[in-house]
């Protein structure tokens, strides 16, 4: 406990919260799968996919006709509630593959197609355009996607509420890099009608729509945390920017003791030098080596509160609290507790891509679309598939309906098929000398195989060496080392949002919570989408949670993580989100039972791309580019080459873009 006097709380019931109440949900999956999926494990791949099947809405038949669910009248899945992300029925097969539960050889299709592509992610779909471009529109290309949507990471969330349609991310949500896109990533972007990211960001992008309401950030401490509940108003992300007076006044209001408050004023607003006698080589060099964590506790010497307090301030953007995360890391991207260090801008070799990647460019043109980068796998969809969607410019992508019954046609050069989950990936005959590469995929409880000329796989790394074990052992070990960090995107439907404007606020950070943020949704109006603007209508919320296990090394810390999100029932979701909602908002009279009218919990055991970390691989930074793990990894195998940012060990659209070029360079030349 880092504060004093802790409060003995009531929990509360589930009466109490409302999850008696009926809502959007999927109350049927709640954990059934999740927890069906380690039973399940000593069975063979077949009956696991089959127990998938049989759990899921619509997904009793197979093959590649009529009888797919995708094929249905009324498929969309961006309207699901309930356990989204990875849900149930996306990943039981390749568990199975994983505990070494091999597949049959399954039924042949008969199907031959220029290229597969397993993963329907942006940068699988990128690939797939990449492709065409180069062998030309009447090349056939087959989309195999785990997923009941396409967009990998880049998922939509839809909700119909007071008879309009809001959007929401469900994954990746914003045009934003370290760095400026590349000129391959930027002109895709300009091909599929972004022509000018930051022409169109000023025109449909409102950053500062609450503030002129007069609504501001704030951060809530709870009780467990910090010894009693208590919501500070005008606390930021960054509340460095603020004077010490104003810093003072708010933090009047928070439950810490006199020396914690003066020693967060001093990590916030005083310039002191804790690295006295040191050259700013020196102090870089020191501080790649020294955690945020340790650099507050050991050399500033804060409170503990003060710890606790900045515990979660990296979740968002790395994934990991600040124990996991180098001090230069975070001085790199503006964290406080630097300014007396004078050092000069610019990175050194021992920094991660995003804060040296910020700190060299300043970093890419920005863009938030209402449903994140689900816009650019629609475009690119709707550009390779164009039956499946009308409209043709940027402006109208976000509220084009989706045909999902066209995805997948007979005929068409490109087919994209969903709930398909490649077990097996091989040529026929030898790497160097084959010409063909057979593709074998589960889909509702069938095995299934199909052909092509090339294969891009576009999936995660860590399946790619269950997927063709034929693989140099060099390159299936750095495919298993780079370990994806788990996140929850979880969006929640409210009544209105009056119990912000009551409270005047529209973003909180609460770092002791199960979500360590959550905000309004962004204001953006484009094409005819409109936001909301009158505190009285619904409105979409994002919470942000990391499941990470503070003291362990940070891949151990993912790995944690992952087991934890795929054995959390949607039912112990539902009660953490409406608990804090209700403990943060309900002195503005915020009633979980009444104002929460549907839930969406984003689940992502295998989240962003593994990024450098100087703490825990020191000797990356004096390893040659090409002898690094995640290009090891991604070396062509034959007529199979690898496209997914991993590969490009960077979390960003643009490294999964790149990539995907790479990989359908590097096939061409097969």
């Amino acid at each position: 406990m880092a504060g004093s006097g802790h409060e003995r709380r009531r929990r509360l019931s589930g009466r109490e919260l409302g999850t008696d109440r009926p809502i959007p949900r999927r109350d049927f999956l709640q954990g059934t799968l999740v927890g069906a999926a380690t039973a399940l494990t000593g069975s063979l791949l077949q009956g696991v996919t089959q127990a998938a099947a049989a759990l899921l809405p619509g997904a009793a038949h197979a093959g590649t006709g009529s009888g797919a669910a995708q094929d249905r009248p009324g498929y969309y899945p961006p309207r699901l509630t309930g356990l989204r992300g990875s849900h149930p029925g996306s990943f039981e097969a390749a568990h199975a593959l994983r505990d070494g539960h091999a597949a049959g050889a399954g039924r042949d299709t008969g199907e031959r197609y220029d290229l597969v592509v397993v993963g329907g992610g942006i940068s699988g779909l990128a690939a797939a355009q990449f492709f065409r471009e180069l062998a030309g529109s009447a090349a056939r290309v087959l989309i195999l996607d785990n997923h009941d949507d396409f967009g990998g990471h880049a998922r939509r969330n839809e909700f119909l509420l007071d008879g309009q349609v809001q959007l929401c991310n469900g994954g990746t949500l914003e045009i934003d890099s370290p760095r400026p896109y590349s000129a391959v990533a930027l002109g895709l972007l300009r091909r599929l009608g972004l022509a000018d990211i930051e022409a169109l960001a000023r025109r449909v992008e409102h950053k500062d729509f609450y503030e002129k309401q007069g609504l501001a950030p704030a951060a809530f401490f709870d009780a467990e945390t910090f010894g009693s509940d208590a919501l500070v108003v005008g606390l930021n992300y960054a509340p460095q920017t603020l004077d010490g007076a104003s810093l003072t006044r708010i933090l009047r209001t928070a439950p810490l003791s006199a020396q914690a408050r003066a020693d967060l004023m001093r990590v916030e607003v005083d310039s002191i030098d804790y690295l006295p006698g040191m050259s700013a080589a020196q102090k870089k060099d020191r501080l790649s080596r020294t955690s945020y964590l340790a650099y507050l506790r050991d050399l500033a010497r804060v409170d503990p509160a003060v710890l606790a307090y900045y515990q979660a301030r990296t979740h968002a953007e790395w994934g990991v609290g600040i124990d996991a995360i180098a001090a230069l890391d975070c001085w790199g991207f503006g964290l406080p507790g630097f300014r007396g260090l004078n050092l000069p801008s610019g990175s050194i070799p021992r920094m991660g891509f995003t804060p040296s990647g910020y700190m060299d460019t300043g970093g890419s043109a920005t863009l938030h679309f209402p449903d994140g980068n689900a816009t650019i796998a629609r475009l690119l969809v709707r550009h390779l598939i164009p039956q499946a969607a009308s409209g043709h410019g940027v402006e109208d992508i976000v509220t084009a309906r989706f045909d999902y019954s066209r995805l997948d046609r007979p005929g068409q050069p490109v087919r994209l098929r969903l709930s398909s989950t490649a077990v097996r990936v091989r040529h026929r005959g030898d790497p160097a000398t084959a010409r063909e590469v057979e593709v074998t995929y589960v889909r509702a409880g069938e095995t299934l195989r199909v052909s092509a000329g090339r294969c891009v796989l576009a999936g995660y790394n860590m399946m790619i060496p269950y997927l063709c074990p034929e693989l140099p052992q060099a390159q299936r070990a750095a495919l298993h080392s780079l370990v994806k960090t788990p996140l929850v995107y979880t969006t929640v439907a409210l009544r209105n949002w009056q119990a912000f404007r009551k409270l005047g606020i529209w973003r909180v950070y609460s770092p002791g919570c199960y979500h360590s943020s959550f905000l309004l949704n962004p204001n953006v109006d484009i094409g005819s989408y409109r936001s909301v603007t009158d505190p009285g209508r619904a409105v979409l919320i994002r919470m942000t949670r990391t499941p990470c296990r503070p003291g362990l090394p940070e891949m151990q810390q993912n790995r944690a993580g992952r087991a934890e999100l795929l054995n959390t029932s949607f039912e112990t979701f539902e009660h953490r989100i409406r608990e804090q909602l209700q403990r943060t908002l309900g002195p503005g009279g915020f009633e979980a039972a009444r104002d929460i009218t549907a839930i969406t919990v984003n689940r992502w055991p295998h989240g962003y791309a593994h990024e450098y970390n100087s703490l825990w691989e020191p000797q990356i930074a004096d390893t040659p580019v090409g002898q690094r793990p995640n290009v090891i990894a991604r070396t062509p195998f034959g007529r199979i080459a690898i496209a997914n940012s991993d590969s490009g060990a960077a979390a960003y659209t643009d490294c999964a873009i790149d990539q995907a070029h790479r990989a359908v360079g590097e096939l061409w030349r097969t």
